[in-house]
């Protein structure tokens, strides 16, 4: 009882404008999580989000968003995974790979230490939070490198959530297929990656959420490879959370995935299902608006956004060269 006491402000705060943010779509022409985000960002820096709801947004913002991509998996077309095949994974490896190498270079260059620089490489180049989270331990970073680099990667990736439908398909003239990846294959956050690609249809929303399945399960090789690297240079034994390494939310979208794959459910309730998923979504995204934060990044962190920005920017450029050589319809 004393939980859902202090869950209820910020969940009722959610709640409320998920409902206008679905109201509103009946009238806009963008989909209801487009504007859900985008209220809760207006009303954050406008108005405010009072210091009990925290709690309560917080919750929406990971285990809400936990269970929304969950029930997604019932709703996936796993045959694209086929189109994607072992050279789609080859190129996630590839950007993972210069995305966090070019943040060691702009750091170097705009003087910002390793630490952030290596945050904010992995936040943009995996999985936004849930990688800076994972990996702060086992660098050394200090709270305050870890708060701006969050609000960093998630600011850029509200950026890019509306940015990059709009370059892939108008600027770059990207089929469904390279629109996903290219979606996938760079924004930060799992409801982002989400809200962008089915904005532009369900080809390219379920081929972004696939791409965006694999960037997140090299997490755990990262990780890995962090402990190996930092153990080294320290010559002490470094812990982490190795439940970190691999997000439960990862296995239960595999596991819904199989749902529509072996027919275990009928139509009716694999449709209730991933309706379900989508209002889950909804909240979760006004939660994510609610948390950004445009005084907190100019006031603490100019360098660090500008520095996240070059990385964002030299990763979507490295994606979309990698699409135009090797990913066709």
């Amino acid at each position: 009882m004393r939980l859902i006491k202090v869950l209820f402000p910020g969940l009722l705060s959610t709640l409320l404008l998920a409902l206008l943010a679905f109201w509103l779509s009946g009238f806009l022409p963008v989909g209801a999580v487009v504007i859900g985000i985008s209220l809760g960002i207006i009303f954050s820096n406008v108005i405010g989000v009072k210091e009990t709801w925290l709690p309560g947004i917080q919750f929406a913002e990971k285990q809400i968003l936990a269970w929304a991509i969950i029930f997604m998996g019932v709703k996936l077309d796993f045959n694209i995974v086929k189109e994607l095949g072992f050279k789609a994974i080859l190129i996630i490896i590839a950007a993972i790979v210069f995305t966090i190498g070019i943040s060691q270079i702009l750091g170097r260059l705009l003087h910002i230490n390793r630490r952030l620089a290596l945050l904010l490489g992995i936040g943009n180049g995996v999985c936004g939070s849930s990688a800076i989270a994972a990996t702060e331990k086992i660098i050394g970073a200090d709270k305050h490198e870890v708060g701006i680099s969050v609000t960093v990667v998630n600011f850029l990736g509200v950026i890019g959530m509306f940015l990059l439908p709009l370059i892939a398909k108008f600027m770059l003239a990207f089929n469904d297929l390279q629109s996903g990846f290219l979606i996938g294959n760079t924004l930060q956050a799992v409801g982002q990656v989400v809200a962008a690609g089915f904005s532009i249809n369900e080809t390219a929303g379920h081929t972004a959420t696939i791409v965006k399945m694999m960037r997140i399960l090299m997490l755990t090789p990262i990780v890995l490879t962090l402990l190996f690297y930092f153990h080294q240079k320290s010559k002490k034994v470094v812990t982490v959370d190795k439940k970190q390494g691999l997000p439960y939310f990862i296995i239960g979208f595999i596991l819904m995935s199989l749902i529509p794959s072996f027919h275990l459910l009928n139509h009716e309730i694999i449709t209730i299902l991933g309706k379900l998923s989508h209002y889950l979504l909804l909240i979760a995204m006004v939660a994510i608006g609610l948390k950004i934060s445009f005084k907190h990044i100019i006031k603490q962190g100019g360098k660090a956004l500008l520095a996240g920005s070059l990385i964002f920017l030299f990763q979507i450029l490295f994606s979309v060269l990698m699409i135009v050589l090797f990913v066709h319809k």
